[in-house]
């Protein structure tokens, strides 16, 4: 059986929020975090360091 990676990631973060519970503008600050700095000039040096 396989699994889309976006679902397995879904469920982790799901998994995640239930157990430790972090305050929700946490949680947003990290996603959108995250998606800007994955589309910004920032990306190639991101990348070769989480390789």
């Amino acid at each position: 059986m396989t699994v889309p990676l976006w679902l397995f990631i879904a469920c982790i973060g799901w998994v995640g929020i239930k157990l430790v519970r972090p305050p929700l503008w946490l949680v947003i600050v990290l996603l959108l975090g995250g998606y800007l700095l994955a589309d910004s000039f920032l990306a190639p040096a991101i990348d070769t360091t989480t390789k």
